[in-house]
């Protein structure tokens, strides 16, 4: 995999880090986090469907090995809807154009 590339925990996509919502089990606290901080991370895709899949299967759990509060959850849903990607996948302008 290439330098600064992770995978979706959902649908194993790999792209860019910038391009996936990060969550983040913070060392040495092991309280969970959105977007910062050090310790073990789990990326996913900003589309409803991985993150579906991911509390389905209890996907974020398992990854970071601590316990994911619906809090989470919920902030991620959040996140989802202000995503600028989802907001250009939504409005068809997922491709870029040339003028």
């Amino acid at each position: 995999m290439l330098p600064n590339y992770r995978r979706c925990i959902s649908c194993r996509k790999v792209a860019p880090k910038e391009a996936f919502l990060r969550v983040v089990r913070l060392y040495p606290s092991h309280e969970i986090a959105l977007n910062q901080g050090m310790g073990r991370s789990a990326y996913l895709c900003p589309q409803s469907g991985c993150l579906q899949i991911a509390r389905k299967k209890d996907r974020l759990s398992r990854v970071l090995k601590a316990p994911v509060p619906e809090s989470v959850y919920q902030a991620l849903t959040q996140q989802l809807e202000s995503h600028p990607l989802v907001k250009r996948q939504q409005l068809g302008n997922d491709r870029p154009t040339i003028e």
